[in-house]
């Protein structure tokens, strides 16, 4: 492709014939047949930084033969540092943007990953920092938006974000810092305040299990022996039968999540009994570690989580209430925490997307869906869901704001995916519909490899679905918006 822009260097231009496939990441298996498209490579601010370390944003833009005219930008994952297929994934439900004739942009927000997934040690150089933090992904989508024009003899009509985790902290950061380069951004389980969900999640959580774990020989706690597998299926059975049937049907999912008054305290043996009950400490240990880090004097640093289908789940991510590797980071044997020390140096202001000043991104109506796991382990849906309150206080309330931006709990779903959930959704195509049409999805089908056959409507908050009371309880269409 003959394109030249000043620091920008078009690496590879291919033409892709119809019928190829890509691979999808993390292990998800190959995509449907592609239609024709070209697919452009380059590097964007190509530097020496750091230690002699070769820095620069790296591309891959993919354009259909058969072009819808929008384009969509696909968020990144964890620390970034790779280019992702352009393939538009992330909340499209059954087919991908690049199918439905969306161009389609990914980068590695300017660094290089030596392990792909959770390799910081670029941060050591200031703007591969910056470009990680905040600057890359606007720069970038506006030179696809120059080589969009100038393939195809003119300008895309619409320009969307989507990303879950980093992805997801990326779009709420487009949203705060640059809002007039995206016309509708979806945010899934946002990875928006790092440091202190790393505090809940690493510290706060592990201190309040290692606290009653038995210890080794040296004397230090084993945390997976904390709670037994048999007091996960007390838990997982008592949350269920308290928050189960609320939404109209006992059906292993929770749609009511803030509607779920679970207490632990139920399952707090009486004198004399040791079975189908919990001790004492490991009640206290489950509600200290769910309600989320708190200093000395009581005040909140990070939200709790919620009791939900999926807390208890033990791979391959594990549960919060699942305490041993795979969510909660390097094994700690500490047996307390400080909770004030460690709230101060987790604050990121130039990584954490906070700001809830959406003024101008409204004015230019913009649209910005929020979704967020329920049993997400990682990320608090209810640090999403107080980001979402906070911003609609700030900028006219629920009413106005519903107008163009709406959030969605996903019941049972974990990070991003998996979980006893239903965790695929068509997201894109609803907020296509409303940027292009006008009309707010009012509800989003959701179906999931958890339970195989079954759908359901995600509700935008304040609504959840509740079953009709008739009808196949599999099919959505049987429940409805409450």
């Amino acid at each position: 492709m003959n394109f030249k822009a000043p620091d920008v260097e078009i690496t590879k231009s291919s033409a892709i014939p119809a019928g190829t496939s890509e691979e999808k990441p993390w292990g998800q298996g190959r995509t449907a047949p592609l239609p024709a498209f070209c697919r452009v490579e380059g590097v964007m601010n190509r530097r020496t930084g750091m230690g002699g370390e070769e820095f620069g944003i790296t591309f891959a833009l993919a354009m259909p033969d058969n072009w819808n005219g929008d384009l969509l930008m696909q968020g990144g994952a964890g620390s970034n540092g790779v280019v992702m297929a352009p393939l538009g994934l992330n909340a499209a439900g059954d087919t991908p943007a690049l199918i439905r004739g969306f161009a389609v942009l990914s980068n590695d927000t300017g660094h290089k990953s030596r392990h792909p997934g959770f390799d910081f040690d670029f941060v050591k150089d200031q703007l591969a920092y910056l470009d990680f933090a905040y600057l890359a992904n606007a720069e970038v989508a506006l030179l696809a938006k120059q080589i969009i024009a100038q393939y195809y003899g003119k300008p895309a009509a619409f320009s969307y974000f989507s990303g879950c985790s980093t992805g997801g902290r990326e779009g709420m950061i487009l949203s705060q810092r640059y809002p007039t380069v995206f016309d509708g951004i979806i945010s899934g389980d946002p990875a928006m305040r790092t440091g202190l969900s790393n505090l809940a999640i690493g510290k706060w959580i592990p201190v309040a299990f290692n606290q009653i774990a038995p210890k080794d020989g040296d004397g230090r706690p084993i945390i997976t022996q904390a709670i037994t597998d048999n007091d996960r299926k007390l838990i997982s059975d008592a949350i269920q039968k308290q928050c189960d049937i609320k939404d109209g049907l006992a059906d292993g999912i929770i749609s009511d999540p803030l509607g779920c008054d679970f207490d632990p305290e139920t399952l707090l043996c009486k004198k004399g009994k040791k079975e189908t009950c919990l001790a004492p400490q490991k009640v206290a240990a489950i509600k200290k570690a769910v309600a989320g880090p708190k200093t000395s004097e009581g005040v909140q640093v990070y939200p709790g989580f919620l009791y939900d289908a999926g807390i208890t789940a033990s791979g391959p991510i594990r549960g919060i209430l699942s305490p041993g590797p795979g969510v909660f980071g390097p094994a700690t044997t500490a047996m307390e925490v400080d909770v004030e020390r460690e709230a101060l140096t987790a604050i990121q202001p130039l990584v954490d997307s906070i700001s809830t000043n959406l003024t101008t991104f409204s004015a230019h109506r913009g649209k910005l869906i929020f979704y967020h796991g329920d049993s997400d382990p990682w990320f608090s849906p209810l640090d999403t869901f107080q980001y979402y309150k906070e911003m609609a206080a700030d900028n006219g309330g629920l009413d106005a704001v519903s107008k163009w931006s709406q959030f969605y709990f996903v019941p049972g779903m974990g990070h991003c995916g998996g979980g006893p959930g239903l965790d695929q959704f068509d997201f894109l195509g609803a907020m296509a519909k409303w940027v292009e049409k006008g009309i707010a999805p009012p509800s989003v089908v959701a179906t999931g490899n958890a339970f195989p056959g079954r759908s359901r409507p995600l509700c935008p908050y304040p609504k959840h679905a509740h079953y009709k009371g008739t009808g196949d309880t599999e099919k959505a269409t049987n429940f409805e918006c409450r």
